[in-house]
């Protein structure tokens, strides 16, 4: 997976500026405030013409870490920009990093970050991947079958503790429909620690047949760096370690 830089000093600013706002939050500095948690997903393949990534279009079950956040964050149960990341660990190379925020479900929506409530709802990659000549989104839908994930980080990790909730994995073309290739279900919460440690790189942690498209793709790259550098941490840092949820 290759990102096409900037100029250098537009690049090197942003990391800089990254580095030094992530180190005075002490912190993550995008979504500070989330819950980690072992997970699985299971890929049941592309319906309908393939997608050129073998990964969604080729039935497979991979060990997960999902994380759910706030993004700025807001108290308790109070509108944000909700995030989840969803990181497939496979067994070579390197994992797949997928952020995706919440969003609407039509086609102009799912292009644009939108604050709710609740956790339970549509989240989407906002800008889209290049695969070949195709342009794809992504995207992690409500299961109307699963554990409802609440208004709150709490109420999230209740549902884990009393359920195993689910998200449907989807992908779509910039006006066409949402296909559903997979499902990714949540398990135990990881500590504090774990969740601390875990860093992600939705830049570079690719398939190699996708990569990210759109004028802001280098921006989302050396903000990521910039954040990770503050934490002392890499692109593939922290995980699950257990094989299923």
């Amino acid at each position: 997976m290759t990102v096409t830089p900037p100029p250098s000093r537009a690049a090197t600013a942003v990391e800089r500026a990254s580095t030094a706002l992530g180190r005075l939050r002490r912190g993550r500095l995008l979504h500070p405030a989330g819950r980690s948690f072992v997970g699985e997903t299971v890929i049941w393949g592309t319906p309908g013409p393939p997608t050129g990534v073998a990964l969604l279009d080729d039935p497979g079950r991979y060990r997960t870490t999902v994380r759910l956040s706030k993004g700025t964050p807001t108290p308790g149960s109070w509108p944000d920009v909700l995030g989840l990341a969803v990181r497939l660990h496979r067994d070579e190379g390197r994992p797949f990093d997928l952020l995706v925020s919440s969003s609407g479900a039509a086609p102009v929506l799912r292009n644009l970050s939108l604050p709710r409530r609740r956790f339970t709802g549509t989240y989407s990659t906002i800008t889209c991947y290049r695969a070949g000549r195709r342009r794809l989104w992504l995207a992690a839908l409500a299961d109307p079958d699963a554990a409802d994930l609440g208004r709150s980080l709490a109420t999230v990790a209740a549902a884990t503790r009393t359920d195993t909730p689910r998200l449907v994995l989807a992908v779509a073309s910039a006006v066409g429909p949402w296909r559903l290739v997979g499902q990714v279900s949540l398990g135990a919460q990881l500590s504090a620690e774990q969740d601390a440690a875990l860093a992600f790189d939705p830049t570079r942690n690719l398939p190699a047949e996708l990569r990210l498209a759109g004028p802001l793709a280098w921006l989302r790259d050396q903000t990521y760096r910039g954040s990770r550098r503050a934490r002392g941490a890499t692109a593939q840092s922290g995980g699950s370690t257990a094989t299923t949820v």
